[in-house]
């Protein structure tokens, strides 16, 4: 498998068959450690809690630290209250009866030992019938004998009434009152080894018969139990005993050894204190005869606290020192000595229960023995281990190399008997010089919470350092890789699946074996036992291998349970009538042969979701299976709308098989009516016309051949006559300037009023108006006239792009005054000159500056200067130069006109300087160029006699300039008033607000001010919600797979290019660019050739142009956002309509007020919702849509409601909604689209919703009784339920997930809370870290689509709600700090693709880690490693060395964001290697 490849993990089948079987029948579920049962009672307990509301679960578990963690395993998946009473509450001492009922009414489920039970149904605390619902036997093989199990059984149970049968696979919700009744209480029992003695049968009998249950394990899904259940290879090592004849010799137990045979028992204290009390006593009396006969006891044996204690550890000491060797032994004596010496000490407190007069005695006998720290020199370790030490190293060492060498990480675990070996050993491993490097290592002790423990050796118990909690999680990171540990670890405890079991001490019975072996569960896993050379263990494994193997025989034995009885197929066709249903339109035939695999196929092609499985459920009714006929009935799953998700025949069939076929026909029938289905009986794969695409295509290949060979621009001419008789008069002013007249042939009246602002550099913004507008007919001289004023205008700047014959402008232009002044005079003498000269002329607007110099005594009122022939760029004049020229300007002036032959330098001189590079005056001046320096400005000298002046007014050149922008201004307005009067006429559109609509209609290549590519972002956004909401009401059993596939069609961008060529909406789309270097008027013939476009649309005929399908789409989304933002979602909703996009549409409130119609009331619903509408801060009133909001596709409980798929279809789109308007309207950002998608993508990503997910919660009381100085109190605690506990779900797979994402949650949380609250950039990294499953994310959207319903459409309420998740807060910073949003990733990849860097990402996988490098042009620059757990891991290695690389090269810039969109990367070199 490829480093890429990640397994798709789901619901194990055979723990769902477990499940399922448990909730119909008692169960003792019989299966290997690891294999899930406790995910098993969990979701059963799960079911039980939902089902009744006034019972609780009950789990024992024969050990404190079993209970602790399962209390802990239970608590973390359930969102209910989850108590522990342990001897440490003294439950013993809970007299009062209401404090038992306040105890079950404030908890849910109740963990404790079996005598903590047994104790209060005896006094009457706890009524079995009444009060328990479900009994939880953890570890259910003690039920023998007088085991506290089989007692509760005996003497509470079966004086019950039987519970009624529960028939159904999928939990009914009993009935009001049923759950009080007095009635035996379910019963699940879990175990992995179901024997005790040697008998298998008699065992499973008498276990049976006691916890009034069947053993079962899968039946249906062997197959895949074996996939997950690895048995480990046995193996085992072999070692010297020690040789009697030369023993291990400890020199500080010598020395114990020393103390207690100098010791007096005369002197202990407690013999003295016998003796004063037998001294006071009256002889002859009870009392004087028990107090003697006690005196003679500890006399005899010497059975004081001390002199025993002392005895105890000298055995244990030396039974370390056979075992491990005299350097263990010696550890042992010095570490046990310095802890006791500390605990006797008078003023310490460590053993509470010794007293001062025996610590005082122990503290004087201490203090007489001489000891000897021990040396920690490699050679005087290896030189005092013992050989089992030895083989034991070698086993590790061989084991962990072997491991790795498999590209996996080791994990060991050595169980040993003793406590105190437990101790020495681990000590031993860590210091020894072949495994200190290697193991990080744990230790693993019994606990007891008892306060009556009064013994020596209860000092070793703070010898150990981390607490059991501790050691485990640290085990389950991978901090510890090597756990020793006593038999707790045996039994129950959850510990990390391991690598390698090691046995140093053999285990006691088959039961201590079986569970011992299946801590080593993974798939390459070894057993080994360390066994005595000639020692008789071995034997005893033998024998347990086979009772293992008649055990599992046992079990499997389909005899033994009526329910697996075979089936006959034989009767099937006599059975089967003739039932063909048959599609009259299409000749579709669905038979009984067919419908099995046709309902097969239906459910496969349903959108997977993980942990569910959604192949259909085939149930037998009732579960006993006689010879006789059978109704059954099918759950094709919680996918489908409720009055899909099951089918029951009516009738009993002779065979499972024809009972499976006929309820198949009877489903897959109903699917087709219910519109889940085409007319060829197959599953809806297109939900849109299947014609759409060659349609579309088909017109879009019309428009490009249009495009390409006809002279008829796409764009609309707003110059077009609507009568050529008729002209349209203007008066448009430019601040207080003299207005000048335009006639047009378009009717500009709707024009009237405020024009467009125009910006000119080193200039005041320019305000222009129309100040009337009338119309009339123009005599042929008013014409000619207007012509040539007009080719006056434009001649002085763009005659060089002009011809002089042309006069047919699609404008015309009028003198704000009379001519008859000195600019007309002047232009009659050049003209009479020019033709006295015979030149031939282009009119009389440019004059040679010389002559006209020498005529008018080189005036200063000149504008416009030109080289000589009136072409080339225009100057500015600014004055008359008379001074001479430097040498230096001499110069420049020369090779300026070089070109001429003979320069002649003759005074005055022309000073002028260009005119800025600027035409499209609409466009503001950034403030970064209005306030930046000012630019030295280039002058020129121009030789008169060379260069020519344009003899009109200072005025009227000031119009030249600004005319090009007003006429563009009035172009697009002129065409917006087109697409409203001819497109949007009699339509809600043609209220929009023409600024708003001409922004929607201005495409980005014209390079304008604002363009549509922010509204179109919004009406994306748009669209696709009000088409949601049309298609959710609209098909109430489509299934989120359907509506999805549909929309994605209404609202793709072939679908909407298809709408708008239909309406012919693109001719009205403003796409022409504005170049004012090469702008000339517009002309109402087309030229022949064009070279460049103009503000004119028609010289938009340009092969190389042409009209992307996207184009055409953007334009509808953009006006959808204009809509929008003027009539909100009501005008949003109409635009949309009006486009059709194949939908049948109907306002909002309708179509919200539909789907709320068929939402039924709820019943019975799930106690944690209430939870969960305290973390959302909402009430709701239909709660049926928030049990839809909160249940997973593998929930198996009927609560008339299906998935959350459909609401999480619609939350999607309802907080893209709100955040996308949020970001759109900030304050004085005017986000562009890129940066919008940048910051939309950090809050609504799956990475952080999981995480607001994880994070909401709420908190519940959850007081427990405990005991105080003078009696018992109630505490006041409380309980933490977390959002993601409320999941309604029944899938094992799901409670891994959740467990292990909350373990990495509250890893990351701390450092995740700093980045969003204080951090310049967003933790994309390490929100990765949490590798959180899609689910969590789901959740939180399917929760904002219930509120947005349930509220009747109120943003508002859903606003609320995200407030209280803490979602828009995380947006408000994001637009407030200006946090860095850029992936890491990405930002590496502008980085690399702007600076033209090779990057490159390699992957390594070794010793069960995965390593991401970075190699940047061949070079490595950063390198990051994680524990390899899938494809999520790599993901995860990527983003962290990312990080280190752009902290290394300081690419965390501002400028890297701005840079997203701007162009497209040169090249894609970023690639993966596994």
């Amino acid at each position: 498998m490829s480093a890429d490849a990640e397994p798709t993990i789901l619901t194990r089948g055979y723990q769902q068959e477990m499940l399922e079987e448990s909730i119909r029948n008692n169960i003792i579920i019989a299966l290997d450690t690891g294999s899930g049962k406790t995910h098993i009672a969990i979701l059963r307990m799960k079911i039980e809690l939902e089902r009744e509301a006034n019972k609780i679960s009950w789990f024992v578990a024969p050990t404190v630290a079993l209970c602790e963690q399962q209390r802990k395993a239970i608590q973390s998946h359930l969102p209910a209250s989850v108590g522990l009473i342990s001897g440490a509450l003294e439950p013993n001492q809970w007299k009062d009866a209401a404090l038992w009922r306040t105890v079950l009414s404030t908890h849910r489920v109740m963990v404790s030992t079996p005598q903590v039970l047994l104790d209060a149904l005896r006094h009457g605390y706890i009524l079995l019938g009444r009060d328990i619902s479900l009994l939880v036997f953890d570890e259910a093989h003690h039920a023998v004998d007088n085991h506290p199990y089989n007692r509760i059984m005996k003497e509470f149970y079966f004086d019950l009434p039987p519970r009624p049968p529960i028939v159904s696979s999928a939990p009914q919700i009993a009935p009001a009152g049923v759950e009080n009744e007095f009635v035996r209480p379910m019963v699940l029992g879990l175990t992995a080894s179901p024997i005790y003695g040697g008998n298998p049968a008699k065992a499973f009998e008498t276990i049976e018969g006691n916890l009034n249950c069947i053993i079962r394990t899968p039946r249906q899904n062997r197959e895949e139990l074996a996939r997950f259940v690895h048995r480990p290879v046995f193996m085992h090592a072999v070692y010297a005993p020690p040789d009697p004849d030369n023993p291990p010799f400890s020199t500080n137990l010598a020395a114990l050894d020393h103390l207690i045979s100098t010791m007096d028992i005369e002197k202990d204290p407690y013999v003295i204190s016998l003796r004063k009390q037998l001294a006071k006593a009256r002889k002859g009396t009870a009392e004087y005869q028990r107090l003697d006969q006690k005196l003679s006891t500890v006399i005899l044996k010497e059975s004081s606290f001390t002199h025993k204690g002392l005895r105890d550890f000298a055995r244990s000491a030396g039974e370390i020192c056979q075992d491990l060797g005299s350097w263990a032994a010696d550890w042992y004596v010095w570490e046990v000595f310095q802890h006791a010496k500390r605990a006797a000490n008078p003023f310490q407190n460590l053993i509470s229960n010794w007293k001062n007069v025996e610590k005082t005695y122990l503290l004087g006998l201490l203090d007489t023995v001489v000891l000897s720290p021990v040396s920690y020199y490699p050679d005087d370790i290896l030189e005092e281990c013992s050989d089992k030490v030895r083989v034991l190293i070698e086993c590790l060492i061989a084991e962990k190399m072997d491991t790795e060498a498999g590209d996996e990480s080791y994990s060991g675990l050595v169980f040993v008997q003793r406590r105190d070996t437990v101790l020495a050993l681990s000590h031993l491993l860590s210091n020894h010089p072949f495994t200190r490097e290697s193991f990080n290592i744990g230790c693993l002790l019994g606990s007891s919470d008892s306060s009556s423990r009064y013994s020596f050796l209860d000092i070793t118990r703070h010898l150990l350092r981390d607490l059991q909690r501790e050691t485990l999680d640290d085990f389950r990171e991978g901090e510890k890789n090597l756990i020793i540990s006593t038999s707790v670890a045996e039994e129950g405890i959850d510990i990390q699946a391991c690598g390698s079991v090691i046995r140093w001490d053999p285990p006691a019975n088959m039961a201590s074996w079986a569970q011992s072996r299946g801590r080593a569960r993974r798939k390459r896993s070894t057993y080994t036992g360390l066994f005595e050379d000639g020692g008789k263990q071995q034997q005893d494994v033998a024998k347990w291998i086979k009772l293992e193997k008649e055990m599992v025989a046992l079990y499997n034995d389909p005899s033994r349970d009526i329910q697996m009885a075979g089936e006959e197929d034989s009767a099937d066709d006599v059975e089967e009538v003739n039932l063909p249903f048959r599609v009259e339109s299409t000749g579709a035939l669905l038979t009984l042969h067919s419908a099995v695999a046709h309902l097969n196929h239906f459910c496969a092609v349903i959108p997977n979701t993980s942990h569910a499985d959604n192949r259909p459920i085939y149930d037998i009714d009732p579960r006993t299976y006689p010879k006789v006929g059978t109704p059954w009935k099918i759950v094709p799953g919680m996918l489908l709308p409720v009055q899909l998700q099951n089918f029951e025949v009516e009738r009993e069939y002779l065979t499972k098989t024809s009972a499976y076929r006929h309820v198949a026909f009877k489903a897959y029938r109903a699917m087709y009516e219910a519109g889940l289905l085409n007319d060829h009986l197959l599953p809806l794969t297109s939900v849109i016309e299947p014609e759409l695409e060659e349609e579309v295509k088909g017109l879009l290949k019309e428009v490009e051949q249009r495009a390409g060979t006809a002279n008829v621009s796409l764009q609309m001419d707003p110059w077009a006559a609507d009568n050529p008789d008729i002209w349209f008069c203007s008066e448009i002013g430019f601040g207080d300037s003299h207005p000048i007249v335009l006639l047009t042939r378009s009717d500009t009246t709707p024009l009237a009023g405020a024009g467009p602002t125009l910006y000119r550099p080193n200039y005041d913004p320019v305000p222009t108006t129309f100040r009337r507008v009338w119309k009339f007919h123009l005599s042929p001289e008013e014409l000619a006239a207007a012509e040539k004023y007009t080719r006056q205008l434009f001649w002085c700047i763009n005659g060089s792009r002009m011809r002089w014959d042309r006069l047919d402008y699609s404008y015309l232009f009028q003198p704000p005054r009379p001519t008859a002044d000195k600019w007309a005079s002047r232009r009659a003498w050049n003209l009479e000159l020019t033709a006295a000269q015979g030149k031939a002329s282009q009119g009389d607007i440019f004059a040679n500056a010389q002559a006209f110099g020498e005529k008018y005594g080189f005036p200063n009122d000149i504008t416009v200067v030109h080289r000589e022939g009136g072409f080339g760029r225009p100057h500015k004049f600014l004055r008359w130069r008379s001074e001479p020229l430097s040498p230096a300007e001499e110069e420049r002036v020369r090779l300026f006109y070089r070109g001429l032959d003979e320069i002649k330098i003759t005074y005055p001189l022309l000073v002028v300087e260009p005119y800025p590079a600027r035409t499209n005056l609409l466009i503001p001046i950034s403030p970064s160029k209005s306030h930046s320096p000012p630019i030295e400005k280039m002058t020129f000298n121009f030789l008169p006699c060379h260069s020519s002046v344009a003899l009109i007014s200072p005025e009227e050149v000031e119009y030249a300039f600004l005319l090009p922008s007003l006429l563009r201004s009035t172009a697009m307005n002129i065409t917006i008033n087109s697409l409203r009067t001819t497109l949007f006429t009699d339509t809600p559109l043609f209220n929009i607000p023409p600024p708003l609509v001409t922004a929607a209609m201005t495409a980005p290549v014209s390079q304008e001010r604002v363009n549509y590519q922010r509204m179109e972002t919004l009406g994306d956004t748009v669209l696709k919600f009000v088409s949601g909401i049309q298609l959710l009401a609209e098909y109430p059993l489509w299934h989120e797979g359907y509506l999805s596939r549909k929309k994605d069609h209404a609202v793709s961008n072939v679908r909407l290019a298809k709408e708008d060529i239909k309406r012919g909406l693109f001719t009205w789309i403003i796409r022409d660019k504005m170049l004012g270097k090469k702008w000339v008027p517009s002309y109402m013939a087309k030229p022949t050739q064009t070279t460049s476009p103009t503000d004119g649309p028609r010289s938009q005929s340009r092969k190389t142009q042409s009209l992307s399908t996207k184009v055409l789409a953007d334009v509808v989304e953009s006006l959808i956002g204009a809509a929008y933002l003027h009539g909100g979602t009501d005008l949003g909703y109409e635009c949309a309509k009006f486009f059709d996009l194949g939908l049948k549409w109907q306002p909002l409130p309708d179509r919200l007020a539909a789907i709320l119609s068929r939402v039924q009331a709820a019943q019975n619903v799930p106690p944690q919702l209430t939870h969960v509408e305290s973390i959302l801060g909402y009430k709701f009133r239909h709660q049926l849509l928030l049990v839809e909001a909160l249940t997973h596709s593998s929930y198996e409980q009927d609560l008339r409601t299906s998935s959350y798929e459909r609401m999480e279809f619609l939350g999607d789109s309802v907080l893209d909604m709100i955040v996308t308007e949020h970001l759109y309207h900030a304050p004085e950002k005017n986000y562009s689209p890129g940066h919008i998608h940048l910051r939309k993508s950090a809050v609504v990503n799956a990475h952080i919703l999981a995480y607001i997910c994880l994070r909401s919660y709420v908190e519940v009381s959850a007081g427990m009784p405990h005991p105080i100085h003078r009696g018992i109190a109630m505490s006041s605690e409380t309980r933490t339920i977390y959002l993601w506990q409320c999941l309604l779900h029944s899938s094992p797979g799901i409670l891994d997930d959740q467990m292990n994402t909350f373990k990495r949650f509250e890893t990351h949380r701390t450092e995740i809370d700093n980045i969003l609250e204080k951090g310049e950039a967003f933790p994309w990294a390490v929100l990765t870290r949490l590798q959180a499953p899609k689910f969590l994310s789901d959740m939180v959207e399917s929760l904002i689509g219930a509120v947005y319903l349930d509220s009747g459409g109120n943003f508002d309420a859903v606003r609320g709600v995200l407030a209280n998740l803490g979602i828009l807060q995380i947006l408000e910073r994001i637009v407030h700090n200006d946090t860095d949003v850029l992936h890491p990733v990405s930002r590496l990849s502008l980085w690399a693709s702007k600076y033209d860097r090779e990057l490159e990402y390699l992957y390594e996988r070794g010793k069960g880690n995965v390593i991401c490098v970075v190699m940047v042009d061949g070079k490595e620059e950063a390198r990051a490693t994680e524990r390899y757990r899938g494809r999520a891991s790599q993901e995860e290695a990527k983003y962290t060395a990312a990080e280190q690389v752009i902290k290394l090269f300081g690419l965390r810039d501002s400028s890297m964001v701005h840079a997203i969109g701007a162009s497209k990367p040169k090249r894609n070199k970023g690639k993966a290697k596994a």
